[in-house]
């Protein structure tokens, strides 16, 4: 048996199993959903983006766009469930802190009523220092991407 048939995949987490794993809350929990995992590999993640976010009063009024910083953060968080859930129950609610974010693009806005597919995908980890490539799609249109580098905190 080859080591990927060893992974375990997993087709749905719902709000309150994402909390479980990663110790984000409101207003800063940006994911509604986890619709697979493949266990070191990647990982698909919703966010249903509603107006009654907190950063839209500001962000902007008249026309309310999703910050890319939350959308970079959304694509963390997924990222962060697929550590946890590779790493097993010892590692859930460890603190997963950014070291890098490189590469960033934003190529169309997300607001109010968009549902986000996030997709993150492993490129390598060492230790507890782990890289990513993280893209954010509505309706089949990639909307942003990027690659950064994240660390878990275990004591």
């Amino acid at each position: 048996m080859d080591a990927t048939a060893e992974r375990k995949t997993v087709t749905d987490l719902d709000i309150h199993r994402i909390m479980q794993m990663i110790p984000h809350r409101y207003p800063m929990l940006l994911i509604d959903r986890i619709v697979d995992i493949v266990d070191g590999e990647s990982c698909t993640g919703i966010k249903n983006v509603t107006i009654n976010e907190p950063f839209f009063t500001g962000h902007f009024p008249a026309r309310p766009v999703m910050p890319g910083v939350m959308i970079v953060e959304a694509m963390a968080q997924t990222s962060a469930v697929l550590v946890m859930h590779t790493l097993g129950q010892s590692a859930e609610g460890k603190l997963v802190y950014f070291m890098g974010i490189d590469e960033a693009r934003f190529r169309r806005p997300i607001g109010p009523g968009d549902r986000i597919e996030i997709k993150v995908q492993k490129i390598q980890n060492r230790r507890t220092v782990w890289k990513f490539k993280g893209e954010a799609w509505v309706d089949g249109q990639l909307c942003a991407e990027a690659s950064y580098t994240a660390m878990i905190v275990m004591d």
